[in-house]
């Protein structure tokens, strides 16, 4: 068996300034996003709609602030509404952790409605140029769940040959690296997936509809290896929360790419 290499979670430390790793793939994430929005604005279906870089950078601002909120809020509401309840002063307090992917997904989907509305442009223009960019940072933040030895996966066969102890778990039980998994799943198959399919002219709303859709069946099935929440355990159906947030993106997903096809969200 493996055993977690119980990184330090601090990239760098300069005196009293100190950089956490988690804070750094957060960052990566962002770059990424821009860096991959700026090859996609040039493809022909954005070119033509004027698409520039400063737009990407404004539209990133919108997304940095959509992520970090309402991946906080979301944790909040979904994950421990009662605890904060009690807490209020802690809502804000994200140095202590706590975001939801759910969450910053409304987040970024609040944040994407308001830059479209600002430039005059339709949602679901926005949202395919965003989507095909989103796994990457997806990844990058796995990387950091790793790192930090956090979010660990549920009991693995011994025999398992990459089956992993985190100490972090407070037993000697061998684990699958879930975080591994759902940086191959949700982060780099998805992205390469979802890039091949928006290379070529969608009707609008596809990509995003296949994004949603994408995203929430690997979810659903990473979800299976991960411990759930320790305060929340299984749910109904023997289904965790993260699956339970999965099903109405799935659905909501199939539903926008059907309404796609018949050319239901063209811009006027």
């Amino acid at each position: 068996m493996l055993i977690h290499p119980q990184f330090d979670p601090i990239a760098i430390a300069l005196g009293p300034l100190k950089v956490h790793w988690y804070g750094l793939t957060y960052l990566m994430a962002f770059a990424g996003f821009y860096v991959l929005a700026a090859l996609r604005i040039r493809q022909p279906a954005f070119a033509q709609r004027g698409w520039t870089r400063q737009m990407v950078e404004d539209m990133l601002f919108f997304g940095v602030m959509g992520v970090v909120l309402g991946g906080r809020l979301g944790y909040v509401l979904f994950y421990k509404p009662d605890y904060y309840l009690t807490h209020p002063g802690e809502i804000l307090a994200v140095w202590q952790g706590g975001m939801a992917f759910h969450g910053g997904l409304l987040g970024v989907i609040g944040a994407m409605a308001f830059y479209a509305w600002r430039q005059g442009k339709h949602f679901f223009e926005v949202a395919d140029l965003v989507a095909p960019c989103v796994p990457v940072g997806l990844a990058a933040g796995r990387i950091g769940n790793f790192i930090n030895g956090e979010l660990w996966g549920r009991a693995a066969d011994p025999s398992l040959p990459w089956a992993m102890i985190f100490p972090q778990s407070g037993t000697d039980t061998p684990r699958h690296p879930s975080q591994l998994y759902q940086f191959s799943l949700e982060g780099m198959l998805l992205f390469v997936l979802l890039w091949w399919y928006a290379r070529s002219q969608r009707p609008q709303g596809a990509v995003a509809g296949m994004f949603l859709m994408g995203y929430g069946a690997f979810r659903f099935v990473a979800e299976y290896f991960r411990e759930p929440d320790s305060f929340l355990g299984l749910l109904a159906l023997n289904m965790s929360m993260g699956q339970w947030l999965c099903v109405p993106m799935m659905v909501l997903g199939v539903l926008f790419w059907g309404m796609a096809q018949k050319n239901a969200f063209q811009s006027k």
